[in-house]
């Protein structure tokens, strides 16, 4: 692993564009070696012989009420270039993109649209004039920023959409970009995280690790803490850098990157991980989540349940769903399994959220399942679209705003 600061030179060559997976073949490991499942609580049911196939929905009885208060399209979406491509929301506005129809502001409660920007790229002499968005935007500090499948870095005014200046990075951005402490921290494909100044965009440093030949598609966005970044690699690992200038302080493994072959050794953190006061959480496509001393790098416990997706925090446990299917509600203080869901069984999902008393997740066939955060028991389910929800749930000041992959964005209440 490597950093340099702005003004050296670096004195090796880029970490090479390994291969990586598509969202298919991260279904392909998913239905790999699972058993036949029946559903608990309803809401699932057995297989009957296809062990390869989603477990099929059956109707439930809610428990809560949904309501859906909006619903808009932010463009042509991510389709199946697998980059989990999802909003965030900041200061009452949801930010979105889409890998061709630009950057996209809305109001969080009514869904009116505040502004839109399309990028052009500069080079007149290229037949394809667009920038096609990847991952999600990024938003804190008066900006949004967005990257793009070429490299490049893009901030935009959060209040205006006007753009306030461009950069570029070795790789593919599919993580939405992390703001805070006045710079702006990028991970690309390649394993580097830069750092750019947040007001003019200069490179103040970037730090390497090295990529795994296979990995999950997808990567996790950098998680801020006080002067530190912290960052999940592909190799199941995390890694601590100074905020201020990359070095590295601490790693601690998330999973061990063990198996004969190297779809076994797959052990990808592409979650972000979660700060809470000093405790820092992560998960693992290896269906391992642990918790971290954030401070030390010391480990606090360590889980055998986990994902790649993003972790729902709850006020006294976890939520994780793993490669499989099953979701896990984890003790937080001591990560051991308080509930299982096992009837969305190879159904492909998102991460999870926490919405009031509810676990959230996404499919592949475009449903939400609110989940009882004391039980693990369906209490809603609705669909958006019936196309995939790849990108993680998001949550705030009550409103769950999700984005499936035709780029349609649609926000639910809970009464």
């Amino acid at each position: 692993m490597k950093y340099v600061n702005a003004g050296g030179s670096p004195s090796f060559s880029p970490t090479r564009n390994v291969a990586r997976f598509a969202a298919v073949a991260l279904c392909a490991v998913a239905l790999s070696g699972c058993s036949t499942v029946k559903g608990w609580f309803g809401g699932g049911k057995k297989d009957d012989g296809k062990p390869n196939e989603p477990t099929e929905l059956t109707d439930i009885t809610p428990s809560v009420k949904v309501d859906k208060i909006w619903s808009v399209n932010a463009g042509k979406g991510e389709d199946r270039i697998g980059v989990r491509q999802g909003p965030t929301v900041a200061d009452g506005r949801v930010y979105a993109a889409a890998i061709k129809g630009g950057v996209h502001a809305y109001d969080l409660q009514t869904g009116k649209e505040v502004w839109h920007y399309v990028p052009k790229r500069e080079d007149k002499d290229k037949k394809d004039k667009d920038i096609r968005l990847s991952g999600g935007p990024g938003a804190g500090d008066g900006l949004v920023v967005i990257g793009g499948l070429d490299g490049e870095v893009i901030a935009l005014d959060a209040a205006t959409g006007a753009e306030k200046w461009k950069a570029k990075v070795s790789n593919e951005v599919i993580a939405a970009p992390t703001i805070g402490l006045g710079m702006v921290f990028v991970r690309s494909n390649d394993g580097r995280v830069t750092a750019f100044d947040a007001a003019s965009g200069e490179r103040r440093w970037f730090w390497s690790h090295e990529v795994p030949m296979l990995s999950v598609r997808g990567n996790g966005s950098p998680t801020l803490g006080p002067g530190y970044v912290f960052v999940g690699n592909d190799d199941g690992t995390i890694n601590a850098l100074a905020a201020n200038d990359g070095r590295p302080t601490w790693d601690a493994p998330v999973a061990l990157p063990e198996g004969r072959s190297e779809l076994d050794r797959m052990a990808d953190v592409d979650g972000a991980p979660v700060l809470e006061g000093t405790v820092l959480y992560a998960t693992s496509f290896k269906k391992r989540t642990v918790a971290i001393d954030a401070p030390s790098g010391r480990p606090i416990w360590v889980s055998d349940h986990g994902g790649v997706g993003r972790l729902g925090i709850g006020s006294d446990r976890l939520i994780v769903a793993d490669p499989t299917g099953l979701v896990f509600g984890l003790d937080k203080a001591s990560g051991s399994a308080l509930w299982q869901q096992p009837s969305l069984a190879r159904r492909n999902l998102s991460g999870a959220a926490v919405q009031g008393d509810y676990a959230v997740v996404g499919d592949y066939d475009g449903y939400i399942h609110w989940l009882k955060l004391d039980t693990g028991e369906f209490a809603a389910r609705a669909r958006v679209g019936g196309k995939a929800l790849r990108a993680n749930p998001v949550v705030v000041d009550g409103v769950l705003v999700v984005q499936n992959v035709e780029g349609e964005l649609t926000a639910f209440k809970l009464q």
